[in-house]
């Protein structure tokens, strides 16, 4: 008898970052006798931040269940906790998921639906510190396991993060053969991924340019928590 295929169901929301969720997706779509859903309020096409839209393929009504949960992030998870059909749907989906996980931001996602209570997560090292507000033990690694919940940290970790999945599920010699398949062999240019190594002047034009992208954006995540 055939295996049911594994329920991969993403989260898909305006302004997305599109590798948040298009790394991950690349990667667990090789895992093998899965079903993988972008799952979005609607069938309308979704802008991601890169300027173009992802159609999704099921809506919430359509996903009730998944055997993995993953939440992308960027610049719209705010909005994304906001939505109570939204935050209502990750937690139901969660709190039966064999695996519930998340790509940057995503985590600020996966606990203000309760999903991170008691849990040490990873984040965007520029959102890192706001997870304590959902009762989440923030962790400043690129990967973090613990127990069922596997949290990335940003965009470029959720390759990272699916590659982990994918041993933990399929075994590593499956996870290697899709790593040398997709060549993820990574040689940054340059050693500035990290606030610690990228230097000081970089960080701080980095965090002027959120401030202009997203004003306030830690006082409306606070305002959310305290709903």
């Amino acid at each position: 008898m055939t295996a049911e295929p594994l329920r991969i169901a993403f989260l898909l929301f305006p302004d997305v970052t599109q590798l948040d969720l298009t790394g991950p997706v690349q990667v667990l779509s090789r895992l093998g006798n899965a079903r993988l859903d972008l799952v979005a309020a609607t069938l309308e096409p979704v802008p991601t931040d890169a300027g173009f839209s992802i159609v999704p393929t099921a809506t919430f009504a359509d996903v009730p269940a998944a055997d993995i949960l993953c939440v992308p992030g960027g610049f719209g998870t705010h909005r994304a906790i906001a939505d109570d059909a939204t935050i209502d749907w990750v937690a139901r989906v969660g709190a039966d998921a064999r695996w519930v996980t998340s790509v940057c931001t995503g985590s600020l996602v996966l606990g203000a639906a309760g999903l991170l209570r008691g849990y040490k997560a990873g984040c965007h090292w520029a959102q890192r510190h706001m997870l304590p507000l959902f009762g989440a033990e923030p962790v400043a690694e690129r990967v973090v396991i613990d127990r069922n919940r596997l949290t990335g940290g940003g965009v470029t970790a959720g390759i990272d993060f699916a590659l982990r999945l994918t041993a933990l599920i399929r075994g590593e010699a499956h996870a290697r053969m899709v790593q040398l398949a997709l060549e993820y062999d990574p040689m940054p240019p340059f050693d500035a991924g990290s606030p610690e190594r990228a230097g000081v002047a970089v960080v701080e034009a980095y965090e002027r340019r959120v401030a202009q992208l997203a004003p306030g954006r830690d006082d409306q995540l606070r305002a959310l928590a305290a709903r």
